[in-house]
């Protein structure tokens, strides 16, 4: 991004903007294994057909995803295969985030000396 003029900023930023909808996401998993219809999309989602549409729709206007009409029939491919190195480069960071916090919180658990524990009376 080093040197890109605001504008070019704004683009990325939509671009990511787009990858921001867990819903969008999920779509986007979904078509890892292929290519799909609105409804087939729609069930295994379990999302609504309008509302899948509308993501879909999103998705196809950023270039992630490739809309291909059959008869009366829209099929949703991956556009742009390196989505996924994205999203796996992200997750990656998350899940070492959380491994370092849990880690943190475990130090902290075992160098907490323990209350005496009161006796009932």
């Amino acid at each position: 991004m080093e040197g890109l003029p605001p504008e070019a900023l704004t683009q990325v930023a939509a671009y990511f903007q787009v990858l921001s909808e867990p819903t969008r996401l999920q779509i986007l998993n979904l078509l890892r294994t292929g290519e799909r219809n609105v409804g087939e999309i729609a069930q295994a989602c379990g999302f609504t057909a309008a509302n899948v549409s509308r993501h879909l729709s999103l998705l196809t206007q950023h270039g992630l995803v490739a809309r291909e009409s059959r008869g009366t029939a829209a099929y949703y491919r991956i556009a742009d295969e390196s989505i996924y190195a994205l999203c796996d480069l992200v997750c990656g960071n998350i899940a070492r985030q959380l491994e370092r916090q849990a880690a943190g919180r475990q130090a902290f658990v075992q160098a907490t000396p323990k209350a005496p524990r009161s006796r009932p009376r």
